[in-house]
């Protein structure tokens, strides 16, 4: 019986682990379909993709500095205008309000009597104020023959599609996603931004899980 407690534990550690380490890296999905023309010269201006706001914004303009980081490091090169480029890069970028997940403490009942309080509520800079739960012994959530523990959990989800300028033909489609117990934009979209362009353009209609080590929090 201890060795299927501990073996429950030992599984609910894992499960937890690849949402909280999301403190030092966030595990990403992305997908990509590409007929990039290998860089001579091209230039390129990024624009607010479906959905996004036309005129961009500062917060676009963060987020939209950094692909243009990386597709310059690719030997592309940027234009001051979308008149002015070869390629349009069509950039988006969505992060939800979060999800509360349940999972079941296998040594509820065996705890001492600390006592740990909720957390305040957690500010993302897209949604304002969400509540988070504390891991903490003891919390509200334990009740009846089991133990019930609580955490956030965020989707986020980076788009990227290039297109020649003037005839509009596809030259690149991709989409990470990712889940994470931080809605931060700071923290999320450059780390999806990283994995979209680890291996670019990549092989045409493939599917990688990619990890990416978050940059430390201001």
């Amino acid at each position: 019986m201890r060795i299927q407690k501990f073996a429950a534990a030992l599984a609910l550690g894992i499960a937890t682990f690849g949402l909280s380490a999301c403190a030092n890296s966030i595990n990403t999905t992305v997908s990509r379909y590409q007929a990039m023309p290998a860089p001579q010269g091209q230039t390129f201006f990024v624009v607010p993709g479906e959905g996004m706001a036309a005129n961009g914004g500062l917060e676009f303009q963060h987020f939209a500095a950094i692909v243009a980081q990386q597709l310059q490091a690719r030997g592309y090169t940027p234009a001051t205008s979308p008149q002015g480029a070869n390629m349009l890069v069509q950039f988006g970028y969505a992060v939800d309000k979060g999800q509360v997940r349940y999972v079941e403490d296998p040594f509820y009942g065996s705890r001492g009597g600390f006592y740990d309080p909720f957390w305040g509520p957690f500010y993302s800079p897209r949604f304002g104020f969400v509540s988070r739960f504390s891991y903490g012994w003891n919390d509200p959530f334990w009740y009846g023959g089991g133990g019930i523990d609580s955490y956030v959990e965020y989707h986020s989800q980076v788009d990227l599609h290039i297109r020649a300028a003037g005839t509009q033909q596809p030259l690149f489609d991709g989409r990470a996603q990712a889940r994470s117990q931080t809605g931060r934009l700071d923290v999320v979209l450059p780390s999806l931004v990283e994995a979209m362009f680890t291996g670019f353009p990549g092989q045409s209609g493939e599917t990688v899980k990619i990890t990416i080590p978050t940059r430390p929090r201001a």
